[in-house]
C-alpha cells in the first residue's frame, strides 16, 4: 500500500480498533475486581478472576494467529468485537461473580487475538524497513492510550451510573472497533497464505535462531516492565514513601514510555532495530542496578522515567524485527508465540518475584533483574550480524 495519506488513515483505523478493544478489556479489568469486593469476594477470588483475562490468551494466542493467517483483518476483527460485546455485555445484564469471571475470559480473548490480527495487518501495511518501524511504532500508541481510556470512562461511569451501566458502557467501545473497521480493505492475498495450514508446527519458527534470540530479548524486557510495576511499589513502602508518590512515580514512567512512543515515528529512518535493542537493554540494566539504591521519590522518579524511555522504545523494533525474520504466511502465528511469552511473564512475574523478594529483599529483586538482561544484551547484539530483509509484504 503505497500513498502516505492512504497509509495514514488505514493505521488509524487500526489504532481506534485496538484502542476501542483494548479499552474494554482494560474498563471491564477495572470494575470487575471493584464489583467482586463489594459484593463480598476475598483478595484471592479477585486475584483468581484477574490472572484470567491474560491466562485465556497463552491457549488462544497460536490459532489466533493462524486464523488471522488464513482470514485476514475484517472477520478475526468482527469475531473479536463480537466475544467483547458479549462479554461486557454478559456482565452488565448479571452482575455475579461467574459472570464477571466469563466477561474477564471473553475480554481477554478478543483483545489477545485482536492484538494479533492488527499487528500482523500492519506489518503488512509497510513498504519498506523504514516505514515497517514507523507503523509498529504508531501500533505501540494504542495499547497505552486504551490503559487510559478505559480505565477512566469506568470509573466516570460508575461513579454517576453504577457498574451495570459501566459493563453496558464498555459493550459499546467494543462495539465501535465495527465501525472502524467495516469499511477497512483486507490486504491481497497470496499463494503463500494458503500455507498456513494447522498441520505446520509452531515449534518449526523457533528452529530459526533469530527468532528464539528475538523471543528470548522480549520476554526479558516484558519481565522488566512486569517487575517495575509489581516490586515498585513494595520498595516505594520500605522507602517511607506515601501510596500517592508513588502513584505519580508509576505515572510518570508510563508518561515517559508513551513519549518516546510518540517521537520514534520520526526518528526510526536512523535508526537499527538491533542497535535500539542494546542500547535498551543496556540501560534498563544499569537503571536496575541504580534504582534500589535511591532514598528519595525524586530520585526514583527519574529512574523511573528513563527506564520509561528505555522500555517504551523496544516494542516497535522487536515488532518490525518480527516480521522481518518470520515467513510471510506465518506472521500472525509468530506473533501468537510473542503473545504468549508476554503473557507467561505477566502470570509468573507477581508469583515468582513475589517469594524472592520476600527471601531475599527487594533491592536483591531489581539487581538480579538487572542482571539477567545484561546477560541477555549478548543474544540482541547477535542480531547485528544477520541481515534484515527488505520488509516482508503481503
Amino acid at each position: 500500500m503505497t500513498g502516505g495519506v492512504k497509509l495514514n488513515r488505514t493505521l488509524a483505523c487500526l489504532i481506534g480498533v485496538q484502542i476501542c478493544l483494548n479499552g474494554c478489556m482494560a474498563g471491564v479489568r477495572m470494575a470487575a475486581p471493584l464489583l467482586s469486593l463489594r459484593q463480598g469476594y476475598g483478595a484471592a477470588a479477585v486475584g483468581v478472576l484477574l490472572a484470567l483475562f491474560a491466562f485465556v490468551q497463552l491457549f488462544l494466542a497460536i490459532p489466533a494467529g493462524r486464523y488471522a493467517d488464513r482470514h485476514n483483518l475484517k472477520h478475526p476483527v468482527t469475531i473479536c468485537m463480537g466475544l467483547a460485546v458479549f462479554g461486557a455485555g454478559l456482565a452488565a445484564l448479571w452482575p455475579v461473580f461467574p459472570a464477571l469471571c466469563a466477561a474477564a475470559l471473553l475480554t481477554g480473548a478478543a483483545t489477545g487475538a485482536a492484538v494479533i490480527t492488527l499487528q500482523r495487518h500492519a506489518g503488512r501495511l509497510a513498504d519498506d524497513p523504514v516505514q515497517l518501524k514507523q507503523v509498529f511504532s504508531w501500533m505501540a500508541l494504542a495499547p497505552a492510550i486504551a490503559n487510559f481510556v478505559g480505565p477512566f470512562l469506568a470509573g466516570l461511569v460508575i461513579d454517576h451510573a453504577g457498574f451495570r451501566a459501566c459493563f453496558a458502557a464498555m459493550a459499546v467501545l467494543a462495539l465501535g472497533s465495527w465501525l472502524l473497521v467495516r469499511n477497512a480493505q483486507d490486504t491481497p492475498r497470496y499463494a503463500g497464505d494458503e500455507a498456513a495450514a494447522p498441520r505446520d508446527s509452531s515449534w518449526d519458527l523457533l528452529v530459526e535462531p533469530r527468532m528464539r534470540l528475538l523471543l528470548l530479548v522480549n520476554w526479558l524486557l516484558s519481565s522488566c516492565w512486569d517487575v517495575h510495576t509489581f516490586v515498585l511499589p513494595v520498595l516505594g513502602h520500605e522507602r517511607g514513601i506515601s501510596a500517592s508518590m508513588i502513584g505519580v512515580i508509576l505515572g510518570v514512567f508510563a508518561v515517559a514510555a508513551t513519549t518516546v512512543r510518540l517521537f520514534l515515528p520520526h526518528i526510526v529512518a536512523h535508526l537499527r532495530e538491533w542497535a535500539v535493542i542494546v542500547g535498551a537493554m543496556v540501560a534498563t540494566a544499569l537503571l536496575y542496578g541504580v534504582y534500589p539504591l535511591m532514598q528519595s521519590a525524586l530520585g526514583m522518579g527519574v529512574c523511573s522515567a528513563l527506564l520509561g524511555f528505555s522500555l517504551g522504545s523496544v516494542q516497535p523494533m522487536v515488532m518490525s524485527a518480527l516480521h522481518h525474520i518470520t515467513p510471510v504466511h506465518r506472521q500472525g502465528e509468530a506473533l501468537g508465540l510473542r503473545l504468549i511469552s508476554i503473557n507467561v511473564s505477566s502470570i509468573l512475574t507477581p508469583l515468582v518475584f513475589g517469594s524472592v523478594g520476600a527471601a531475599i529483599g527487594v533491592a536483591s529483586v531489581f539487581w538480579a533483574v538487572g542482571a539477567a538482561v545484561a546477560c541477555g544484551t549478548r543474544a540482541a547484539w547477535k542480531l547485528k550480524y544477520w541481515d534484515m530483509p527488505e520488509a516482508k509484504k503481503a
